[in-house]
């Protein structure tokens, strides 16, 4: 193990801003711990996050949360069938006064870009954002514009049991560094999302006024460069590599995760390490975060599709099986 280059007190104003940054998101966001450590690490590890949930569970409103809680510029794309590749990155526009083309940008130029059930727009208009996820940058007539960092998708989807729903290209999940799972909650948590919804307000839509603005771009920014310069041993990289590729011949598995996906683990290992105030990587942070790096990554047999098995299973068992350094 490498000396850290991080000072303890770095280390520590780093996990108290985080820890601040989640209570601030906890006042809309209502139960479901999981889910929102999964989308702050995908922030803190400068990565992409699809969220994935029945209508009504609070996808939309754990995106709004998080970018009214972290300032910045905010997009928002509602996702149709009819939506166009130019309605999400911009166009060039004629000018009749200067006589020239100028360029319109789109929604995609901001800090943090919801796009709100991305699975009901066809694949063309899904591939417009694969540059920028990747790139950091859109191209438009030709002319590269690159966004301002730090840059976040968190896309929601609804399962593709629901009508009017396209299946994501593969290419576009590999971008997504993590697939965050929401659930219907417990009774307690939906008692109290029940009391707050029907507190002396009209409609069904929560207050987002008590979620105060606690970080802004270059802190984030910070961050995630904190989270960058964490240690990593050895032993626990060859761990995280081991779990990637036992997911390629894996007895249930079609297909397993290629390198981005090893590369997608230890980053987000090393958010979540920072997240909880851990001087370095553990092989923990790795199991602990994998199903959701992983999820989307793999794609079941048939046999076991018919069957109702889920990637959950098969990667609990995969997790169990791979061996962990235990020094």
């Amino acid at each position: 193990m490498t000396e850290s280059p991080l000072s303890q007190a770095q280390l520590q104003a780093a996990a108290e801003h985080l820890a601040k940054l989640r209570a601030e998101i906890a006042k809309a966001f209502l139960g479901q711990p999981q889910a929102l450590e999964e989308t702050l690490v995908g922030l803190v590890a400068a990565g992409h996050v699809l969220i994935e949930g029945l209508p009504g569970l609070g996808k939309t409103l754990l995106a709004r949360s998080l970018a009214q809680a972290i300032g910045g510029q905010y997009g928002r794309i509602q996702f149709t069938p009819d939506l166009m590749p130019s309605d999400v990155t911009g166009h060039a526009l004629f000018d009749p006064k200067t006589g020239a083309f100028r360029i319109r940008r789109g929604p995609i130029f901001c800090h943090l870009l919801l796009g709100d059930e991305i699975n009901r727009a066809p694949a063309k208009t899904q591939s417009a954002l694969l540059e920028a996820m990747q790139e950091q940058q859109v191209t438009i007539e030709g002319q590269s514009l690159p966004l301002d960092r730090p840059f976040m998708v968190l896309a929601t989807q609804n399962p593709l049991e629901q009508e009017g729903t396209y299946p994501l290209p593969q290419a576009q999940l590999d971008r997504f560094l993590l697939q965050v799972r929401i659930d219907y909650p417990q009774e307690a948590e939906e008692l109290d999302i029940l009391r707050q919804v029907v507190a002396q307000r009209p409609g069904d839509r929560l207050d987002l006024s008590g979620v105060n603005t606690v970080s802004s771009p270059e802190q984030i920014r910070q961050l995630q460069e904190t989270a960058a310069h964490l240690p990593i041993d050895t032993a626990v990289l060859r761990y995280a590599l081991g779990i990637v590729r036992a997911t390629r011949d894996w007895q249930g598995l079609e297909s397993g995760a290629g390198p981005r996906g090893a590369i997608a683990l230890v980053r987000a290992a090393r958010a979540q390490a920072l997240l909880r105030g851990d001087p370095f990587l553990m092989p923990d942070h790795v199991k602990a975060i994998a199903p959701a790096v992983l999820r989307h990554r793999i794609q079941l047999s048939a046999d076991l599709e018919i069957e109702g098995s889920s990637p959950e299973e098969l990667l609990a068992d995969l997790l169990d099986a791979v061996p962990a350094p235990r020094s």
